[in-house]
């Protein structure tokens, strides 16, 4: 089964010498992939050369123009038609690509995918959903900060999603989805999550296991945890910023005297293995779910390796045709099973 892959050469800090890095090791790693290099065609080339690999396994898209990454998403939407990420965009919405990763500005792919694109029937809100490590292994979370207020309507559509990606791309069987709020009592929590709660028991049944806490969402409690995208963006944040600390102080302390330095040389193996499973880069590429097209958001400071993870993201939901799961699932809950 070949699958087209667009990469928007242009978009992230570190473009477009981050996107060739990721797409030279994604060759490697998935021979069934044909990719689409968008962007300016002599800074693709000049990056090829730099890396010493050749132009053969990719497709060159020109696009003369570039989304900044502090660019409103509006302006980039109306005045940017000849972008590297509204090309790539554009490709999957003619059918010449299965897929779009892009480590560009997030408002305007997000807006963008959305007028291009529109939404899976079904679905009234796209969300960004991506994983997150676990003690078991990991946990898909969604929304990350794609709709800051959402109804229990929305809420109901994201546990569906994440419930058929789990399924589909986990190989999850019995996937137990979680709904984050301040306690697990049923009683607690604003009235749109309560509404939210009875929705999802109503169309998941025995694969909602209730509420969930902030401290369950790196426990492997739940398999899928869903929430809106400003409770999403802030959690996710403030756990990246507890790991950013916890290396600060084991560094300062194992730097702090002579001691330390020789106690660090016994324990490096074990703190090798710390730091290789709290890797951020091998959980990049956050989906965007609803979107009727596969649409995968790497993070803007992606370096090589980080990037081709999104591109196995985006292949992961091409191959295991989760859109059309979600259309199904969608279909079937409408015609007399629960409504979403």
């Amino acid at each position: 089964m070949d699958i087209r892959i667009a990469l928007d050469a242009m978009g992230g800090d570190h473009a477009p010498a981050s996107v060739i890095e990721g797409a030279v090791q994604a060759v490697r790693d998935f021979p069934e992939v044909r990719f689409i290099l968008v962007g300016r065609e002599e800074n693709i080339l000049e990056e090829l050369d730099r890396v010493k690999f050749s132009r053969a396994p990719f497709q060159i898209l020109a696009a003369p123009e570039v989304v900044e990454m502090g660019e409103e998403p509006v302006q980039a939407l109306r005045n940017k038609k000849n972008s590297s990420m509204r090309l790539g965009i554009d490709l999957v919405k003619s059918g010449k690509a299965d897929a779009l990763v892009s480590a560009g500005n997030t408002g305007a792919l997000m807006a963008t995918s959305r007028f291009v694109l529109r939404m899976l029937p079904g679905i009234d809100r796209p969300a960004i959903a991506t994983f997150v490590p676990t003690r078991t292994g990991k946990t898909l979370m969604l929304d990350l900060g794609a709709n800051v207020e959402c109804d229990a309507r929305n809420l109901c559509q994201f546990a569906i999603m994440g419930k058929i990606f789990a399924t589909q791309v986990l190989n999850c069987q019995t996937p137990r989805v979680g709904l984050l709020n301040v306690g697990e009592e049923e009683v607690k929590g604003p009235a749109v999550v309560k509404e939210a709660a009875e929705l999802i028991r109503k169309a998941l049944g025995d694969h909602f296991i209730g509420n969930v806490e902030g401290n369950d969402i790196y426990g492997g409690r739940a398999d899928v945890i869903v929430c809106d995208g400003f409770v999403g963006n802030v959690s996710l944040k403030s756990s990246e910023g507890v790991v950013s600390m916890i290396s600060y102080f084991l560094k300062e302390s194992m730097n702090h005297s002579w001691w330390s330095r020789l106690g660090y040389l016994m324990v490096r193996p074990a703190m090798n293995r710390f730091k290789q499973r709290l890797d951020h880069r091998k959980y990049n590429g956050a989906m965007l779910l609803g979107l009727d097209g596969v649409v995968v958001k790497s993070h803007g400071s992606a370096d090589g390796y980080a990037f081709s993870q999104a591109i196995r993201v985006a292949r992961d939901l091409t191959i295991n045709k989760v859109n059309q799961s979600i259309k199904t699932h969608i279909a079937l809950l409408n015609n007399g099973k629960g409504t979403p």
